[in-house]
């Protein structure tokens, strides 16, 4: 049985039920096959080994898009928690949640060991490891009595509050890749081996699901990228971001200090506070030319 398939150009194609995304992407062109990771049907993101077995509108993700990055960001973020849990012990790590943000992505554990900005050297290898072990990404559909029971075994207690607060009528999907499962929409590389370069940028602590009655966790911070050039001007932005911050030249020009008497609040120094009243007096006289009155 053949199956109707537009391409966003409005291109009518007609393939046998069950074509995967990655064959329609095959039939395009062998070099849109190397390029795809991903794809959408009707709108909605699926995996390359998702088969069509109805009419549908659909896109190949490839890594120059917006959405093949999210992707890319997105696997490395489990590909950080399977790290974490290869040093640390799969029993010793909880994990909460990893997604992606605007410039990269982020993991929230659960441990009793402190993670330090050192520790990330060492997180980084475990994690080339597995890139290089090239390990399928594989997603499986299952219920909620199936991840109930598969959570509890592992001990993730984070992930079983997440798989109770779903609505019922949710499809539940995790992913595989090697021993490491983790609850997710997805979708995902095909395989760990798809992520080119990716870099840890800081450690920091987070409350669970946002809320401060909650326990605080470990949040680790890193981005990724289709290309190593496309990483190494990111964090060269980074870098430059940090010479310009306030917070650093205010000290080293002897604008403000802070205190332990008002935490977070600026104590502006003689020569701050120069500078803040020549800018209100600045102000002040462009709103006097504009007829403006003080209240």
């Amino acid at each position: 049985m053949e199956i109707n398939v537009i391409l966003p150009d409005g291109t009518s194609k007609r393939y046998s039920q069950g074509t995967t995304i990655e064959q329609v992407a095959e039939s395009i062109s062998s070099s849109l096959k190397k390029q795809a990771i991903a794809g959408k049907v009707n709108g909605t993101p699926v995996e390359l080994s998702c088969a069509l077995n109805h009419d549908c509108h659909i896109e190949i993700v490839t890594l120059d898009s917006k959405d093949g990055l999210d992707i890319v960001r997105h696997s490395t973020a489990h590909v950080l928690a399977q790290a974490i849990k290869r040093i640390y012990g799969d029993k010793a790590v909880k994990l909460g949640i990893g997604p992606v943000i605007e410039d990269g992505f982020y993991y929230d554990i659960d441990m009793d060991t402190p993670i330090s900005s050192d520790d990330l050297v060492s997180i980084e290898q475990e994690m080339e490891r597995v890139i290089q072990e090239n390990l399928p990404i594989v997603r499986r559909v299952v219920n909620r009595a199936e991840a109930l029971e598969m959570f509890a075994e592992r001990d993730e207690p984070l992930k079983l509050e997440l798989i109770r607060d779903l609505p019922q009528d949710d499809v539940i999907t995790i992913y595989e890749q090697g021993e490491f499962v983790d609850l997710c929409r997805g979708p995902h590389l095909p395989s760990t081996g798809r992520i080119k370069a990716f870099k840890l940028l800081n450690v920091a602590g987070a409350y669970w699901r946002g809320d401060s009655n909650n326990k605080m966790l470990q949040r680790i911070y890193g981005t990724a990228f289709p290309k190593k050039a496309l990483l190494e001007e990111h964090l060269h932005r980074l870098e430059e971001a940090k010479k310009r911050d306030h917070r650093k030249l205010g000290k080293e020009l002897g604008l403000f200090m802070f205190s332990e008497e008002a935490p977070g609040m600026p104590f502006y120094l003689p020569k701050g506070m120069t500078i803040r009243t020549e800018l209100e007096q600045f102000a002040r006289e462009l709103q006097r030319q504009r007829d403006y009155d003080e209240v």
